[in-house]
């Protein structure tokens, strides 16, 4: 087990504060199309996008947008996903919970940037029962593992509040 990171990342780089606006855009239009104001992209090393996902929880409650968006990107690599998805960023409007940080983990995905910190989602929520949030960063998920994933957050907060102003 290794020790939780305890470093945060106070400045984005324009490629990471572009994708992870994206991200907050997305989120913004997956509520205006009746989901969760929650959404997340896979983008490979390179800068190809993967895969762009919207939380889906009315139809599957485990259809988080990080879940969905490492289905969808594993589904178009095929045999090499567990290759491909190495090298790739999760940017995410909300720091991922304790399920999707387990599926980030397992597909082997290397780093995530995130907007929303978990601790402000509960501020906004609040005992809200479609977001019974959990008290575990991710970052203390992913430092139980064998193997590193970066994990880059919360940055652009504000920006990525404003879908959820009025929804909960």
């Amino acid at each position: 087990m290794r020790d939780i990171e305890t470093e945060i990342e106070t400045e984005l780089d324009a490629r990471d504060e572009r994708y992870l606006r994206e991200a907050i855009a997305l989120s913004a239009r997956s509520r205006h199309e009746g989901h969760h104001p929650f959404a997340a992209l896979v983008v490979a090393a390179d800068g190809e996008v993967l895969a762009r996902a919207f939380n889906a929880y009315h139809s599957d409650c485990t259809g988080h947008a990080e879940v969905n968006a490492l289905r969808l990107a594993w589904a178009r690599l095929g045999g090499d996903a567990a290759g491909a998805l190495a090298g790739a960023t999760l940017y995410t409007s909300a720091e991922p919970c304790a399920m999707c940080a387990g599926a980030v983990y397992w597909s082997g995905l290397s780093r995530v940037v995130y907007a929303l910190s978990e601790s402000r989602l509960l501020a906004l929520t609040g005992s809200h029962s479609e977001n019974p949030t959990l008290a575990l960063p991710c970052r203390e998920v992913f430092a139980r593992g064998q193997r590193r994933v970066e994990v880059l957050g919360p940055f652009l907060e504000d920006d990525a509040a404003a879908p959820h102003a009025g929804f909960w």
